[in-house]
């Protein structure tokens, strides 16, 4: 018996920023979740181990999926405290880097009945790990009064072990009260908190981290950076630079993407991207940091939304590049680190991207969807062994396609083995030969769930 397991394999053909030329080697979306979700935004891991994938949906409800299933269950359901609609709900879901002993996870929503945004702490049951107590515990409240956009939406743990979050400037157009740039106002700014070793009745529940840069300032003691417009999606590279990526929303004309960095200051409403948006001048604010990159709405973009740095175990991508999208065209974009890239263009709005515990990445439509990010060539690869189980000797492995090209590998004893570049939904002759045993074969249809290939006739 020979079995074969499947690895995502890819090599993305980089582009310039200005093309946007399709790539030749491109993605395609696995369906994960089609049904049963209302309004998904995001999706995370509490990397304990588990597997599990947790479904955050705007109106207030938290989904877990267990491995192996596409059939989401209710963690938490929390739709009586949140303002939900429009930008507004419940936006975003972080596990507690020990989450795996102490059962803390933290959500961003926006509050009943004035959409207030709230940052607020919950345990896991002792009795179950796939439901919730919902008891709350109120971290912090920011005011977002008269306009109900532009609202933020992700928390995270930085690799600090403090915990992030980053605010909208508080809505409507232009940032009409100047929120982004005011630093005794939280609104429009990246905040840092310490939720650690924070005494029982203390007010408020969290401690402000020695380093951040504005302690002492008048509202401005949990401020980590400012200048953001509406940093609706942002995530920590999980290995590398372990930076802190941020899409920042434009107004009407440049959407950008930020390297978040302490005291930085990232223009708004004075730049919107590169670009001066001639409101208040356009002499650069102190502590200044331009993009990393930007794109304008040609096309039919109109919002980025943001994602993640690739770190993924299938090969989908080049490690460390950071993989984003547009609300409006549908198109997954790429970012080498000196040019981006269009890697597929779908019919989802996309309102989030997740990453599992392994690092492959999701897509999340509007409409209810769910769809692992996947390459369109795979590797097929495995272990032959003899029907006592010992390795085979002088065996040869092949794989041949329906036009008779064949490809072979040949081992001196017990091996692994492995066929690159083998397309999705094509069909294959997989053979064994060894001067011992008789030859077998089966014919195959890859796809990305194969699992185990299992040889008859092999004496």
């Amino acid at each position: 018996m020979k079995r074969f397991l499947l690895f995502v394999f890819s090599t993305v053909l980089l582009l310039s920023a200005t093309s946007w030329a399709q790539p030749t080697s491109s993605v395609r979306l696995v369906p994960y979740i089609t049904n049963g979700l209302n309004s998904p935004l995001f999706m995370t891991s509490p990397r304990d181990g588990s597997g599990r994938l947790f479904i955050v949906q705007q109106g207030g409800v938290i989904r877990v999926v267990q491995p192996g299933s596409t059939t989401p269950t209710e963690f938490l359901n929390i739709t009586s405290r949140v303002l939900s609609g429009g930008e507004r709900g419940l936006l975003g879901l972080a596990f507690h880097p020990q989450y795996s002993t102490n059962r803390r996870f933290f959500v961003y929503y926006t509050r009943q009945t004035d959409g207030a945004i709230q940052i607020a702490e919950y345990l896991t049951s002792e009795a179950s790990p796939n439901v919730a107590n919902t008891t709350e515990k109120i971290i912090i409240t920011i005011p977002h009064p008269t306009f109900g956009n532009h609202n933020g939406g992700s928390v995270a743990f930085g690799p600090d072990g403090y915990i992030y979050a980053g605010t909208g400037d508080g809505g409507s157009g232009n940032d009409p009260n100047n929120n982004a740039q005011n630093i005794n106002q939280l609104l429009g700014k990246f905040i840092r908190l310490d939720i650690d070793n924070v005494p029982a009745g203390q007010t408020p529940q969290y401690n402000i981290p020695p380093g951040n840069p504005f302690i002492n300032a008048p509202g401005a003691d949990e401020i980590f950076a400012l200048g953001m417009r509406n940093p609706y999606r942002f995530s920590f590279d999980r290995g590398g630079t372990r930076q802190l990526w941020a899409a920042d929303v434009g107004q009407n004309v440049w959407e950008e993407v930020d390297i978040i960095t302490l005291g930085g200051n990232y223009g708004w409403r004075i730049y919107e991207g590169n670009h001066c948006t001639n409101i208040d001048g356009c002499g650069l604010p102190a502590n200044y940091v331009a993009p990393v990159l930007e794109y304008n709405h040609g096309g039919g973009r109109c919002s980025i939304t943001g994602g993640n740095v690739y770190r993924g175990t299938r090969g989908t991508f080049a490690a460390g590049s950071y993989i984003y999208g547009d609300y409006c065209s549908g198109e997954i974009f790429l970012w080498n680190g000196t040019s981006q890239s269009v890697l597929l263009d779908t019919a989802r709005n996309i309102v989030g991207f997740a990453e599992d515990e392994s690092g492959e990445l999701y897509l999340i439509g509007q409409a209810g969807t769910i769809e692992r990010i996947a390459s369109t060539q795979i590797t097929v690869a495995g272990v032959v062994t003899t029907p006592d189980g010992r390795g085979l000797v002088n065996a040869s492995v092949y794989i041949r396609d329906t036009a008779g090209q064949v490809r072979r590998v040949t081992t001196s004893s017990f091996g692994f083995y492995s066929f690159d570049n083998v397309s999705v939904g094509q069909t294959y002759t997989v053979g064994v030969m060894s001067r011992r045993y008789r030859f077998a074969a089966r014919s195959v249809t890859v796809s990305d769930s194969l699992g185990d290939v299992n040889f008859v006739g092999l004496e």
